[in-house]
């Protein structure tokens, strides 16, 4: 059920998350916007000094429900480029372009991502999450590279040099959490979360993520769902459950406690951690979560 949202209003609150992405602004510096902080991470990642990124939504927060507000659009008509991971995450995005009047080039990272399709309420949907794994992640490199160097052909080769260096870090990403999962056996590679937001994660580490609540935390999960999913916890034996930084952990809590489960800690899904946590950055965030998931299984098995 979705809740209903104000959009644009001048009573809500600042939110918007620029220092730990932003480069120091000049007169050459391209200004770009990207949906949230995982995305805009990686976008800084490649722009280097020749960009400056402006995420709207900020660290901790929620890319399904996020509340654009007018500071948002003024940050979004200014930019040159405005990057969305796409899939359906960002519900919001159409309408905030179309009320900031933005001018600019709009990039769909995602496009080109090997994507998994699901279940859900009796429909078949598309996962958006791609970012939960670096596989992914490499796509959407490649995509930003080719957008900045678009936008700012003076700096193609250092745009193109950056993406190169960050390729390599993905695929070191990737194999860290081989060595950390292939280790495990397959059964004990099982826990329970907030929503289903690690498909493409589980689908890579083999591991099996079970939720109470899809893909968008904009859905409530129903009592015999819920009922379903403790029965079907008790089945598999699952040990460990995690919350996350971006969502609300009550349900989870309740429903590891109907089952016996043990906490795990605090995992980053969706959101960067600010410049104070333990997920500031997206290759933070990734080693930060493999390691809280390998930790618990090995400790369970």
């Amino acid at each position: 059920m979705s809740r209903t949202r104000v959009f644009l209003s001048l009573a809500a609150p600042l939110m918007i998350a620029t220092s730990a992405f932003a480069a120091p602004a000049s007169a050459e510096t391209l200004k770009v916007v990207a949906s949230f902080t995982v995305l805009a991470d990686v976008v800084s990642q490649v722009g280097g000094s020749h960009v400056e990124v402006t995420s709207l939504v900020p660290p901790n927060g929620d890319p399904h429900e996020f509340e654009p507000t007018p500071t948002d659009a003024k940050h979004l008509k200014a930019a040159k480029v405005n990057f969305v991971s796409g899939i359906g995450l960002e519900g919001w995005m159409d309408r905030l372009v179309a009320a900031s009047g933005f001018q600019g080039t709009s990039v769909t990272a995602s496009d080109g991502v090997n994507t998994r399709s699901m279940e859900e309420d009796g429909q078949t949907v598309t996962d958006p999450h791609v970012w939960n794994s670096p596989v992914n992640v490499k796509v959407w490199v490649a995509n930003i590279e080719k957008a900045l160097s678009a936008a700012d052909p003076a700096d193609a080769a250092d745009f193109k040099a950056n993406a190169e260096a960050y390729q390599k870090k993905l695929d070191a990403m990737n194999a860290y959490a081989h060595s950390k999962f292939d280790t495990i056996a397959e059964t004990q590679r099982k826990v329970l979360t907030s929503h289903d937001a690690f498909g493409y994660f589980g689908r890579e580490y083999k591991v099996t993520f079970l939720a109470p609540v899809g893909i968008s935390t904009e859905t409530e999960a129903s009592a015999a769902n819920v009922a379903k999913l403790i029965e079907q916890i008790k089945a598999e034996k699952v040990k460990t459950y995690f919350f996350e930084n971006s969502n609300d952990p009550r349900l989870v809590k309740q429903i590891a406690k109907a089952t016996g489960a043990k906490a795990g800690g605090e995992l980053y899904v969706e959101a960067l951690s600010d410049g104070r946590g333990p997920a500031s950055t997206y290759e933070k965030m990734f080693r930060y979560n493999v390691d809280q998931i390998a930790a618990a299984m090995a400790k369970s098995s």
